[in-house]
């Protein structure tokens, strides 16, 4: 298979319309002169391995897989990275020359990055954090919060069966708390990482008791529609150091557009102000 002159990558999801990440991709292809395009893919979950399987032949090097897909492209994928082995996810594609295609992980990467830019100083082994949530974006959040060193991860979800399934994977650093409980864990906490869908545009509101906050808790929402979710603006009236999602989108698509089109991109004001 040759490397196409136009290369084309995007997004897959279902539903996808959401997605900032084609105004993140073409703002860097514009920004760098790079010849590419980046389209977002919404495809239906009965034909999700033949379209990822056809989309090399159509001229794409590489794509990002999003909700609901990134735990199944797991099983389908020719090769998969050690990061997306531990996380049990994949959040990026590449279409290798010989027509194989390899998974990678990349979203650990963008959550920790962007903490780091968001809440300088901020350090995993500074105390227990909540985690939201035991979808693949948690998944990718644990794997980087434990490898940094993090001494205690209150993991609820509204379903405990995977909260479990994720303590059960990841060791006893992780204590599974009940849904109904997450209000109550949250005063003692130096992180607090919300990687639900709840808050979104077009979903529910996270109901979760937010009393608990503290001053000097980081609290960041991987969620970006909108850029300030209620538990942000909650967070920032308990005087939090607040972290907003679109950061994680801008820092976990850095490998993979360096990937596909040859240029590790440069990230600064501007580059948010596109996205938005």
């Amino acid at each position: 298979m040759t490397v196409p002159s136009i290369p084309l990558a995007g997004v897959i999801g279902a539903p996808v319309g959401h997605s900032r990440s084609p105004r993140l991709h073409g703002h860097w292809l514009k920004t760098h002169g790079l010849p590419g395009h980046y389209v977002p893919l919404e495809i239906a979950a009965d034909v999700f391995e033949d379209a990822l399987r056809m989309l090399p032949k159509l001229g794409f090097v590489g794509v990002n897989i999003t909700i609901p897909y990134k735990e199944r492209v797991i099983e389908i994928a020719d090769l998969v990275s050690d990061r997306a082995t531990l996380i049990g996810a994949a959040n990026t594609i590449i279409f290798r020359a010989d027509g194989r295609i390899h998974a990678d992980n990349t979203d650990g990467y963008g959550f920790i990055e962007n903490l780091r830019q968001g809440a300088p100083g901020w350090d995993a082994k500074a105390g227990p954090a909540v985690v939201l949530g035991a979808g693949g974006a948690a998944r990718a959040v644990v794997a980087s919060l434990l490898e940094l060193g993090a001494p205690e991860i209150r993991l609820t979800n509204r379903t405990r069966l995977r909260a479990d399934a994720l303590r059960a994977e990841f060791g006893n650093r992780i204590t599974v708390v009940e849904w109904v409980q997450a209000g109550n864990v949250l005063d003692d906490a130096a992180l607090v990482v919300n990687s639900t869908s709840l808050g979104m545009v077009g979903k529910p509101e996270l109901r979760v008791p937010l009393d608990g906050l503290r001053k000097g808790t980081v609290v960041t929402d991987l969620v970006y529609t909108p850029l300030q979710t209620r538990l942000l603006k909650v967070a920032a009236e308990h005087g939090c150091t607040c972290v907003d999602g679109l950061g994680m989108l801008i820092h976990q698509a850095v490998p993979g557009f360096e990937r596909w089109f040859g240029q590790r991109p440069d990230i600064n004001e501007a580059t948010r102000g596109a996205i938005l």
